[in-house]
């Protein structure tokens, strides 16, 4: 990981830019990054992933062999939950680094919980961080709203043919 250097007395390892860094380089926090085929292959991973568990539970209230429609649609409903608490950290996570971002100061710890400070950014540290908000993580932020948008329609679909089942 390529750390930013910078004039401030906040340690590296909490300077805006460089927590951007990191949590790009992030296994989780990196899907976001990737270009839309890779990053759906991911998102249908976790749901097939969840259907370890969600299956089961579907299976146990709507008998495949007697239910199938609502085995599905349930199983499915299960593990989109998954889905939703990957997608809901992802958002928060790119939400709190761009609020690091977009802050003129910068509130870090020295040594621990109990000693934080609160440093003023130099005119320069707010452009370089405004640049990164707007160019990196605004369009990381606004592919996950579509996201979410799409996965809401999904969900509604879901809703319309259960009650066609």
């Amino acid at each position: 990981m390529r750390q930013i250097t910078s004039s401030s007395p906040v340690p590296p390892e909490q300077q805006p830019a460089n927590e951007y860094e990191e949590l790009k380089n992030s296994w989780l926090f990196c899907w976001v990054t990737l270009e839309r085929f890779p990053y759906f292959r991911k998102l249908v991973w976790v749901w097939v992933w969840s259907w370890l568990i969600s299956g089961p539970v579907a299976a146990a209230s709507f008998p495949p062999q007697k239910y199938l429609g609502q085995f599905l649609l349930s199983g499915s409903a299960g593990a989109s939950l998954v889905l939703i608490l990957v997608l809901l950290r992802l958002y928060l996570g790119w939400n709190y680094v761009k609020s690091r971002l977009a802050n003129t100061t910068v509130f870090y710890e020295e040594s621990g919980w109990y000693d934080g400070q609160t440093w003023v950014k130099t005119p320069q540290e707010i452009t370089k961080d405004r640049l990164i908000l707007q160019y990196q993580v605004e369009p990381l932020l606004q592919k996950l709203r579509q996201t979410f948008y799409y996965f809401l329609l999904l969900i509604f679909l879901g809703g319309v043919a259960w009650s066609f089942v």
